[in-house]
């Protein structure tokens, strides 16, 4: 954990040492955090309330159904809404937008407001002030 890290007494975090927050770091109440794998959340990265990242998985072509997990990646200054799923193996680029409710299953670009069920890339995110803000 980075400092000044909030992490909200709701959250429900699986494996712990699998979370890895970086400073300034958000993560709000009733929020999933299945870290069968690494779950990375950047710099100044929120997660809302009651989003539910998912590293965990099974293979439905195995007649066992055996269990696995890819881990989960969220960008510097993204931030994942309200009640957003973010499924196994999936990277989150630095400073995106996942609207709420949003079901992730492939990688969102960086600076960009993705939403839907799939989720996909809407528009840059524009910050106030002018301009996108890629850096």
């Amino acid at each position: 954990m980075g400092r000044d890290c909030h992490v909200y007494a709701k959250a429900k975090i699986w494996a712990p040492w699998n979370l890895v927050i970086a400073d300034e770091g958000a993560v709000g109440d009733d929020a999933t955090l299945y870290s069968m794998a690494t779950i990375t959340i950047g710099k100044r990265a929120v997660i809302s309330q009651g989003v539910h990242l998912c590293t965990g998985t099974h293979d439905y072509t195995d007649p066992a159904f055996r269990l696995f997990a890819k881990p989960i990646e969220v960008g510097e200054d993204a931030w994942v809404c309200a009640e957003a799923f973010v499924g196994p193996g999936v990277k989150i680029g630095d400073g995106a937008v996942i609207g709420a409710r949003s079901v992730v299953l492939r990688d969102m670009p960086a600076w960009t407001v993705c939403s839907g069920h799939p989720c996909s890339p809407r528009k840059p995110r524009i910050i106030n002030g002018g301009g996108d803000a890629t850096r």
